[in-house]
């Protein structure tokens, strides 16, 4: 077993990975909350993958009244307007740069590594990835929006400039309104980003359709590099 930042989930698709997807769940869940999903992404037989699904740290939530369950940092409220927990955020970001290293020292070089999640984890994929000083393989946001937006011109990291990103999201989606994916979305693309958006007919989820979009994103990512 290895010697994780957080207790998590390991699964591998075929034998010696080329390249690892760690994927962050949302409030409240825990690492099972995605683990199942890997047939659904209909991903090639023949590409391995080490997917990671850490399980965040239990802590109060205030929006839950104080409440403890899973989350990568405390949440004030669900308007663009909200206090955001930037220490936690920080916290979080720490933790997710430790997981990239494990994965870096184990034989998987960072432009092979994929930040996945959805809701808060989706969140801290974006936070972590456009911060990370070396280029990453991708960033894949589900149902979330960009934390800390007015601070990503200046700490943003050259290295990430062009990742490829993947973000989707519920039309009528009743925790989070598309309406922050949106002008997460306009705030990314100002800056340069290329996104891939995609938004679908749900509520805080993902659909199947979802599921096969990511799977052929994913797929582009490892094998459109000759060396995999």
């Amino acid at each position: 077993m290895r010697n994780h930042p957080l207790d998590a989930i390991e699964i591998i698709t075929a034998d010696n990975p080329v390249g690892t997807i760690l994927w962050m769940h949302g409030l409240g869940a825990d690492g099972h909350d995605f683990a199942g999903v890997i047939p659904d992404l209909k991903l090639p037989k023949t590409l391995a993958l080490r997917f990671i699904f850490p399980h965040a740290p239990v802590q109060p939530i205030t929006i839950n009244g104080g409440y403890p369950m899973r989350a990568w940092f405390d949440v004030h409220g669900l308007d663009r307007h909200a206090k955001q927990d930037e220490a936690g955020i920080q916290k979080s970001h720490a933790i997710i740069e430790q997981f990239i290293q494990q994965e870096i020292e184990r034989g998987i070089p960072p432009e092979k590594i994929i930040l996945a999640g959805f809701s808060q984890g989706g969140m801290m994929a974006l936070y972590t990835g456009l911060r990370y000083a070396k280029s990453l393989g991708g960033l894949l946001a589900l149902s979330s929006f960009l934390p800390l937006a007015e601070q990503l011109p200046q700490e943003a990291a050259v290295a990430n400039q062009s990742i490829p990103i993947f973000m989707a999201h519920g039309t009528a989606d009743p925790i989070l309104d598309i309406s922050l994916a949106e002008m997460s979305l306009n705030i990314l693309q100002q800056n340069h980003y290329q996104i891939e958006w995609h938004a679908y007919p749900m509520a805080h989820q993902v659909c199947a359709e979802e599921l096969i979009a990511i799977g052929r994103w994913i797929t582009n990512r490892y094998l459109s590099h000759p060396d995999t």
